[in-house]
């Protein structure tokens, strides 16, 4: 063809009408899998690109979606986290010609809270996805769905999910395979470095990991919990903390990456012996679990996965798909990965 070829010219080789390839197109029902397959392999054939711009201004709609972040200003954001969410949320809205748009808010701020309403009631965004710990907040994911705009959560909690499509790890279960895991190397004293109060996700995992020390008859008075921010810095000053005492943990259990790293930082600088003296474990299995010495032990969590999740859900309620699956979500399988900070006692 020396011409851009059309949906009729689509339409005319899979000898289907019009409104069948917009339906492919946009991943619509009620087509039966043999002609869905006919008409992808003429838009292949054909080298047919969907002109999403003339569709939007056709249609009225801006097909933009906003994933907020939230950022605690006194401290380091979690980059990796959000840039993963962010990757796997952008190649997903590229198949569904959606335009994301990225909001960083303050957390547990009236002001954030209000912004996101704000975004929901003027219709310039057609669908929000939330982080934590905006994901568990139920009040505002109630207002948002009673403004008629389509919302899905990551990694919220138990509360949450039921207000909401939901994708997320299955966070208790993660805390349970590293309590176990730890326990079964002979840990029997343990420090802890927990996230933000009112990640509920980051809770969750406590909840396991305490869960499974019980099962070896640990008491939880054996496990010292400290608050962190999930930055860097704050696991350097916890963990200088929790092993600076005489009764210094075996191991050092650690809400995220960056704060694990930081543990990492502050048992090199008292001369311990990696894992030989005290075992550190992460969570998230970022980048930055791999580059640091020794490689840490962690939970790998698929966060560009949940990102792309949370956008083919969005784009479900978007269509009017009103399935179970649309309205609920579901888990995404998490890895324990074993490298070289954990040993027995």
């Amino acid at each position: 063809m020396t011409r851009m070829p059309t949906i009729d010219d689509v339409a005319a080789m899979a000898q289907v009408a019009r409104t069948t390839v917009s339906r492919v197109i946009n991943n619509g029902p009620n087509v039966r899998p043999e002609v869905r397959q006919r008409v992808r392999d003429a838009i292949e054939a054909l080298g047919y690109k969907v002109n999403a711009q003339a569709r939007h201004l056709a249609s009225g709609s801006s097909r933009q979606i906003a994933l907020i972040h939230a950022s605690d200003a006194d401290s380091e954001p979690n980059s990796y986290y959000h840039s993963g969410l962010e990757v796997g949320a952008m190649r997903a809205c590229a198949e569904y010609a959606l335009t994301l748009v990225n909001h960083v808010l303050p957390q547990n701020s009236e002001a954030g809270r209000g912004r996101i309403i704000d975004l929901a009631r003027s219709g310039t965004v057609e669908g929000i996805i939330l982080t934590p710990p905006y994901s568990d907040d139920v009040g505002l994911i109630d207002a948002v769905v009673a403004l008629g705009c389509p919302i899905v959560t990551i990694s919220a909690g138990a509360a949450a999910r039921s207000h909401a499509a939901w994708v997320s790890i299955d966070d208790r279960e993660a805390g349970r395979t590293i309590g176990r895991y730890l326990a079964k190397l002979g840990h029997r004293r343990f420090g802890y470095i927990d996230g933000i109060e009112g990640h509920l996700s980051a809770g969750t995992r406590l909840e396991g990991f305490l869960d499974a020390l019980t099962l070896y008859d640990i008491d939880r008075t054996r496990v010292d919990i400290m608050r962190g921010n999930f930055a860097f810095r704050s696991g350097v000053q916890i963990a200088e903390k929790l092993l600076s005492r005489p009764d210094r943990p075996t191991a050092i259990v650690c809400a995220n990456d960056d704060m694990a790293a930081g543990a990492l930082l502050a048992a090199h600088r008292l001369g311990l012996d990696i894992p030989g003296e005290i075992s550190i474990t992460g969570f998230d299995d970022t980048p930055v679990s791999e580059i640091v010495w020794p490689p840490l032990t962690t939970i790998h969590q698929p966060i560009r996965k949940l990102g792309a999740s949370a956008v083919k859900h969005l784009a479900a309620l978007m269509a009017g798909r009103s399935g179970a699956a649309a309205k609920k979500g579901g888990f995404v399988p998490f890895e324990l990965v074993i490298r070289e900070t954990t040993g027995a006692v």
